[in-house]
């Protein structure tokens, strides 16, 4: 894994740069499925970062699903999309319930997702 940080001129948070990169590669395949990823300590030292900025940086790709943590064992890319399919289904079928709820149709419902994508998604 090879990551590159600058933290002099390009306007974007360290972490960002981390967690942009890792998940970067976890996506493309360059990091495959079970790649052990460094400690937090470890991967700090070697980019010259603050150890938290490191963590931020594992937190919020764990929480996106790129990597998971397995206790003393390490932290690894976790299968892809794993973690976020599960939560995108289960945020799709709340936004259903709730739409059933309010009584609309399924074209309503499926209207008011697809403007909600466009718009999130700058289209």
């Amino acid at each position: 894994m090879t990551l590159k940080i600058d933290i002099d001129d390009s306007g974007v948070p360290p972490y960002e740069q981390v967690r942009a990169q890792i998940s970067g590669q976890a996506r493309s395949g360059a990091l495959p499925v079970g790649y052990r990823l460094p400690t937090v300590r470890g991967l700090a030292e070697s980019l010259g970062l603050a150890a938290n900025t490191v963590a931020k940086a594992y937190r919020v790709l764990e929480g996106d699903g790129v990597i998971e943590t397995r206790g003393r064992n390490g932290t690894f890319v976790a299968a892809a999309g794993s973690a976020v399919e599960r939560e995108l289904a289960s945020e799709a079928q709340a936004f259903a319930e709730r739409a059933h709820r309010l009584g609309a149709s399924r074209e309503e419902a499926s209207a008011a997702a697809r403007d909600a994508l466009r718009a999130a998604y700058g289209e």
